[in-house]
């Protein structure tokens, strides 16, 4: 199973976050991507926000608008199974290397990507499979639509 980017997402501030074809990334988050709530979003430990296809692909399939980009993440990566990634999981891309730091929990601003506003399906503490994930920066770098990544655990 290849696997790659499949998407990169910025907003000036709320979501949905926009598709970019290239994305740099440092200790101080996404070029070009800023967040409303300072308070639960960014920061170092918080670079970047990472969530699997197969977890967008499987919410689709139960009937949720979600689309790429609507839950405010960052990079969506294709080719990796759901529950893969955990907290301490390094992620290489050519250039970028980022650590996955904590999950990314949900709150009501993505309501919209849920049947009924039911935007606690992508909570770790309930479904602990269906995940979004915060990062911190190892090597800052730019990334691409389609460019390949490797998973270290």
């Amino acid at each position: 199973m290849k696997t790659s980017i499949l998407g990169l997402f910025v907003s000036q501030g709320g979501v949905p976050k926009l598709p970019v074809e290239s994305l740099f990334i440092d200790d101080n988050g996404c070029f070009g991507d800023k967040q409303n709530d300072l308070k639960h979003h960014g920061g170092v430990d918080k670079a970047v926000c990472i969530i699997q296809n197969s977890i967008i692909g499987e919410l689709q399939l139960k009937g949720h608008p979600i689309t790429p980009g609507s839950t405010g993440e960052n990079i969506l990566i294709g080719g990796s199974n759901v529950g893969e990634l955990s907290s301490g999981t390094i992620i290489q891309f050519s250039e970028l290397e980022i650590q996955i730091t904590q999950d990314a929990p949900p709150c009501k601003t993505i309501s919209q990507s849920f049947n009924q506003g039911e935007f606690t399906l992508i909570s770790h503490k309930k479904y602990p499979q269906f995940t979004r994930w915060y990062a911190r920066v190892l090597k800052p770098g730019t990334v691409y639509t389609n460019e390949e990544y490797k998973i270290i655990n």
